[in-house]
């Protein structure tokens, strides 16, 4: 025997749908920042003989930094940095250190603002003469955590939200079901969705300052970080998508006020007018995650950003009509015609295939090769979420069945609808004589008339609207057909809200393709270190990171001295891509320099040997000491980059 979904039943999926979300947005923890060091000069654990005069770090992507985003502490915790951070070049930033600085272990801390909004903090130690003891703790600074950081999260989830329920609400009333323009629980369902989104970006706004700095509750109203933060990318996006909202609003009152009060010939000229204006409005709230997230950084950034739009407007499309149609079906006395659920059925449809499309080039620009599915935390949960997908899909495809049933008995369900209520109506209207007469005789005996007691006439009102109601439920739930695609769109969309979640975790991980960049050059750093501390070798390797800013530009560059002494050497110059491909640029130039003894920069132009493979024979070493080795990369006719790092030679 068929049940209904009682209230009980659906308050319970919705306490289960939000238990999901919670236990996804609490086991994200802080945010993963999308911007990752490759490299740093001096270079973690290394012991130098003598003080650099200034730290550099250089980042998988450019970053925004603050007065306090580098500091250098001594062995004692006091700051020994000189000046703010400044750019040196493409993505290295460098900060000046105090002369003088005695032998010991330091600790170089930063936290920085990646490209993409999020931000990232971290920390390790170098030596001068010796390692010592200190008394700092080898941590990067908090960031993006606790009651700041949960709360930034669950503002990004209600904004996702927000947008998609109010986008996807209004797109199906205009689509699909022009009469639910005047539902009133669809009406709510879409002014909600404007609500949750613009509270959910002012609640971002506030927070930002504070979730990108201290981390603390108290500057959530610093109307100084605040000032900062509206000069920002995101500050500019947040600002944008305010502005966008006040013409949704204006878009969602003719939606729901002249639009409705239209004859249907007459809504077929407002229904194109409003079809562009909400398009526009919708294409440019998405852009503006698009302009300022992941798509706004990284490789292909100009094709990435108008996919991104198109990806955000196809999940608004799909889950937000999904929970208008969850609405109709639930809480609209008036009976969704069959033929508005064929045309859902229609657009969702296409707006999967759109949704595929896009999120298969997402995932190749994020991910970069098959093994970042299981080796990185994005890819693992990239799987998660085309799991959900799956799922969803799956759902879908019985809501179609069920679709496709209501459209084969949808003329004789129109004539049993009419009968039902007819014969019910009537049965009403007696009723309600019977007992209006009843009433009357009974009035007429105490002396009163009917229009003496409001009260009763009130009573009997709502007794008959309450009949008629129930009426109208009892017929809405008798047709098996339509029973069945209720609960299959409300399994859809308890797997929408756990996927919605798993989105939201995901734009707040950093991307399958910098974790596996920033391992290889952690590695690489490591195997440097090892390689040139090792003085048995006779030989010195150098590694360094590169990013020349343009397409395809970023690699590995390793610099090999043979025998690495006074006088002749051999020198090998290779180029890898960031996964250990040979990387074959048009042009590799050297230059070393000895800036104690003013000696450089000495010019060297190696040989192309073969692919990814330079070298240059009797390179000459003057003189022992601590040597910079700038290299110069070109990888296209005007994307170039230098970068150096420093090596006792002799």
């Amino acid at each position: 025997m068929t049940q209904t979904i009682t209230p009980r039943r659906m308050r319970t999926l919705v306490l289960l749908c939000l238990t999901v979300i919670g236990v996804l947005l609490a086991g994200a923890g802080p945010a993963s920042a999308h911007a990752a060091l490759t490299g740093s000069d001096p270079a973690q654990g290394v012991v130098v003989d003598k003080a650099p005069s200034q730290v550099t770090l250089t980042f998988s992507e450019k970053v925004a930094t603050s007065d306090d985003s580098l500091r250098v502490l001594d062995p004692k915790g006091k700051r020994v940095d000189a000046a703010k951070p400044s750019n040196v070049s493409g993505t290295s930033y460098a900060v000046q250190l105090k002369s003088g600085l005695p032998d010991g272990t330091y600790t170089v801390s930063w936290q920085v603002v990646s490209a993409d909004s999020h931000p990232v903090a971290g920390a390790f130690t170098f030596s001068i003469g010796a390692p010592s003891t200190t008394s700092v703790k080898v941590v990067g600074q908090e960031v993006g955590g606790g009651v700041v950081g949960w709360l930034y999260g669950f503002g990004r989830y209600m904004s996702y939200a927000g947008f998609i329920v109010m986008v996807g609400g209004a797109a199906f009333v205009l689509a699909c079901w022009q009469r639910g323009s005047g539902v009133r629980p669809l009406q709510r369902l879409v002014v909600s969705g404007w609500l949750s989104l613009t509270a959910a970006t002012l609640l971002l706004l506030l927070l930002r300052g504070s979730y990108t700095s201290s981390g603390k509750v108290g500057d959530i109203f610093d109307l100084g970080l605040l000032g900062q933060v509206l000069q920002t990318k995101t500050g500019a996006a947040l600002v944008s998508r305010l502005l966008l909202l006040a013409a949704a609003a204006l878009f969602i009152a003719v939606l729901f006020g002249a639009y409705d009060k239209r004859e249907d010939e007459e809504k077929r000229d407002l229904t194109f007018g409003l079809a562009i204006g909400g398009f526009v409005v919708s294409a440019g709230l998405a852009a503006s995650w698009a302009m300022a997230e992941h798509a706004s950084t990284g490789l292909q950034p100009g094709i990435a950003m108008p996919v991104d739009v198109v990806h955000l407007l196809a999940v608004a499309t799909w889950l937000g009509g999904l929970c208008a149609l969850l609405v109709a079906l639930y809480r609209s006395q008036t009976p969704i015609e069959s033929t508005a659920v064929r045309r859902f059925s229609q657009v969702a449809f296409g707006s999967v295939l759109a949704l595929v499309a896009t999120g298969i080039y997402q995932s190749w620009r994020q991910l970069g090769s098959w093994s970042a599915f299981t080796d990185t935390s994005y890819g693992q949960l990239l799987l998660v979420k085309i799991g959900l997908v799956c799922v969803l899909v799956g759902i879908a495809w019985f809501s179609r069945r069920w679709t496709a049933q209501l459209a084969d008995t949808a003329p004789a369900e129109t004539r049993q609808r009419e009968k039902a209520h007819v014969s019910a109506g009537s049965t009403t209207a007696k009723d309600a004589a019977a007992e209006g007469s009843t009433d009357a005789k009974e009035t007429a005996a105490g002396g009163s008339g009917a229009s003496g007691d409001p009260e009763r006439a009130a009573q009997l009102a709502r007794q008959q609207a309450a009949v008629a109601t129930a009426e109208k439920k009892r017929l809405r739930d008798a047709d098996p057909h339509r029973f069945g695609l209720r609960r299959s769109v409300l399994a859809e969309a308890g797997v929408a809200v756990a996927l919605l979640a798993v989105t939201t975790v995901l734009t707040q991980t950093e991307p399958g393709r910098t974790e596996q960049d920033a391992k290889a050059a952690t590695a690489a750093s490591s195997s440097s270190s090892s390689s040139s501390s090792d003085s048995s070798s006779g030989a010195l390797t150098l590694t360094m990171p590169f990013d020349t800013g343009g397409t395809d530009g970023k690699g590995v560059v390793s610099v090999d001295f043979d025998p690495a002494r006074v006088g002749g050497n051999e020198l090998h110059v290779y180029v890898t891509r960031p996964n250990g491909r040979a990387f074959d640029v048009p042009e590799v130039k050297l230059a070393l320099t000895l800036e104690a003894k003013k000696i450089g920069p000495l010019p060297i132009t190696p040989d192309h040997v073969t692919t990814g493979h330079w070298t240059a024979n009797n390179v000459q070493i003057p003189m022992a000491g601590g040597w910079k080795v700038a290299v110069t990369v070109r990888t296209s006719d005007i994307d170039q980059v230098t970068v150096s790092k420093n090596a006792q030679i002799g």
